[in-house]
């Protein structure tokens, strides 16, 4: 038998009065952050301050679980197909979200469809970062090398198709100077072997290589952003060398679509206190990161433009991943 009119009332009001509740209850349990990306790298990095500051805030435990694989394709289709429960969520970067559709042929998650936007949570510049041994000690220097290299000069990313790699093909392509691009399977195996010398530079986001270029490791050239990374002050913007050269990465948190909306709510509310805390902030700042506020309107912004800008670069470097 079908409800009538007035049974159909009774159940909407009843379920718009479980809302409040279920946000307060809130997580009642541990919340698994999956990072679809390998320890080491920004993700990985964001991830466990912020895992750790929410733990504080909610009370409950926010555990980071990494599910690298395909540039965070694989970690990011098993978050959207997890429970919508609000128990499992996304921790993602504008690459995997913004670039992956159209580089790859086929991918079996939609950025928009499947995701429902949480809270931006930082932004952070990539570094073009060379061993010590080479001979350039600034961008100029280092432009001026690669002209004169042959085989043409190597550059390391995280993957074909990751974000470094087409900071790598934007910065030949704007400044007429030839690169190799040498792709590995994350972030932490190209910079180990920049370090050992098999490849003389690449492009890494700051927080995966601050400390090495604190500790001497790496030597820093110039940072993708629009202006200095507050990080690393000393260390030129690269477009104050090649003009219109930017490029920056962005974490945000999801939920998958379908998760109740007073629990994105109650999330929403979680990760701005705590990226509004100034012991994160610090934190994040020392890492390299630059915190971000604003809820899922924003993040959802950022995502449809980011979505527009990448899709014609992609095509333009000719990168594609079957």
């Amino acid at each position: 038998m079908q409800p009538n009119r007035r049974e159909f009332g009774l159940l909407a009001a009843s379920a718009l009065l479980t809302l409040p509740a279920l946000a307060d209850s809130y997580p009642s349990k541990p919340v698994t952050i999956l990072v679809p990306q390998a320890p080491g790298g920004t993700n990985d990095v964001v991830g466990r301050i912020l895992a750790q500051k929410l733990t504080e805030l909610a009370n409950s435990s926010f555990i980071v679980e990494n599910r690298a694989g395909a540039n965070g394709n694989i970690g990011t289709d098993y978050a959207a197909r997890a429970p919508k429960d609000g128990y499992t969520l996304l921790l993602t970067v504008s690459s995997t979200q913004a670039i992956n559709p159209a580089l790859y042929k086929k991918v079996a998650f939609d950025p928009i469809k499947d995701f429902e936007p949480v809270a931006p949570v930082g932004v952070v510049p990539n570094v073009l970062v060379v061993n010590p041994s080479v001979q350039a000690k600034t961008l100029e220097e280092f432009l001026k090398l690669a002209r004169t290299t042959k085989p043409e000069l190597q550059y390391a990313s995280a993957g074909n198709g990751s974000l470094n790699h087409l900071l790598g093909a934007m910065l030949s392509n704007k400044s007429g100077v030839p690169l190799q691009h040498v792709p590995y399977r994350g972030v932490a195996p190209a910079l180990t072997d920049v370090m050992g010398g098999q490849v003389p530079a690449a492009f890494a986001s700051l927080p995966s290589c601050i400390q090495f270029i604190k500790d001497g490791k790496l030597r820093a050239l110039g940072v993708s952003s629009s202006k200095r990374s507050p990080a690393l002050p000393d260390v030129p913007a690269i477009n104050e060398v090649v003009p219109g050269y930017v490029g920056e990465l962005w974490v945000g948190l999801f939920a998958g679509r379908g998760v109740p909306k007073a629990v994105t709510a109650r999330l929403a509310e979680l990760v701005s206190a705590a990226v509004a805390s100034p012991d994160l902030r610090e934190r994040f700042r020392t890492a390299g990161v630059e915190p971000l506020t604003g809820g899922p309107a924003r993040l959802e912004q950022m995502l449809q433009e980011d979505i527009a800008r990448w899709a014609p670069i992609v095509k333009a470097s000719g990168a594609v991943v079957d």
